[in-house]
């Protein structure tokens, strides 16, 4: 088992390719479906400190969830922020490769390589 977890989604080709550089650096990370079983409150919050960013900075701003959902409004606290993230988790952008002490989104991939050497 690994000390990493990466917020996956199959369907995106950055996710596979982050989750394939995990893998080929000796790195079986622990995968999180996020759409299927979305990561807690609790966690966003650690994920977002651990990566030192506003929660907004890991929004998908494109995604019809991202303004139908209300997140597009600049008045909401970061705590209402993450819990519409848990409502609409296709908003969290991904891959987001995390552990204990560190976190990266692999946009590129490589951005993760600085957090599991």
């Amino acid at each position: 088992m690994s000390d990493f977890s990466i917020l996956h989604n199959p369907r995106c080709s950055k996710s596979r390719q982050t989750l394939e550089l995990l893998q080929e650096n000796g790195v079986e990370p622990t995968i999180v479906k996020y759409l299927e079983t979305p990561p807690s409150a609790a966690q966003i919050s650690d994920i977002v400190t651990l990566l030192g960013v506003s929660p907004r900075d890991i929004l998908r701003k494109k995604e019809a969830e991202y303004k139908a959902s209300g997140l597009d409004n600049q008045d909401l606290s970061d705590k209402e922020v993450i819990a519409l993230m848990v409502e609409h988790p296709k908003v969290i952008e991904r891959p987001i490769v995390f552990s204990d002490k560190a976190a990266a989104v692999g946009r590129p991939p490589e951005n993760v390589l600085s957090i599991i050497k």
